[in-house]
């Protein structure tokens, strides 16, 4: 009887453990839901401002399916188009905001960059690749993975503005 005693203490204060715990995380999930939300349309609005290098309303989100990377689009109008990427591979995740005008690559924001070479990759490919200076098929960079897998990422963005554009 002692034995069924203490299973049945245990199982109660386990259980008001998680229960404690799961209200913790709803109360949390409710406090920070909309903050989260707002600093994602900030980073969103300054990528788009940065590509397009003009102050940008940012439009409604545009979901795509059928893509590996492209999770949506934004229309900006006069043929401009941002896309929203999400990638990973094994050094990390990789979100961006890549900027097409008229199906031509512009340029490209980074959202998220958990990648372990993640500061050679900015600095070796990104920046270079944002200000020209480099080809966004050439990975060799020190973070060949990472660039290989933006590259992938600009090569689904091209296919999508392609199919938006009805020449695919």
């Amino acid at each position: 009887m002692a034995k069924v005693k203490h299973y049945v203490i245990v199982s109660i204060t386990l259980g008001a453990i998680a229960a404690a715990s799961a209200a913790l995380i709803g109360v949390t999930n409710l406090v920070t839901r909309e903050r989260i939300a707002d600093n994602e349309r900030k980073a969103i609005q300054k990528g788009l401002n940065y590509i397009f290098d003009t102050e940008v309303e940012v439009p409604e989100a545009q979901d795509l399916a059928d893509y590996k990377y492209v999770t949506c689009y934004y229309s900006l109008g006069d043929e401009k188009y941002a896309f929203r990427t999400d990638g990973s591979n094994m050094y990390g995740k990789v979100s961006l905001i890549i900027g097409f005008n008229n199906e031509e690559f512009v340029r490209l924001y980074v959202i998220k960059n958990e990648q372990t070479y993640a500061s050679t990759l900015v600095d070796n490919y990104i920046n270079p690749l944002n200000s020209d200076e480099r080809e966004y098929d050439d990975v060799k960079c020190g973070a060949t993975y990472g660039a290989t897998l933006v590259k992938d990422m600009i090569d689904d963005a091209t296919k999508a503005v392609k199919k938006i554009n009805g020449k695919e």
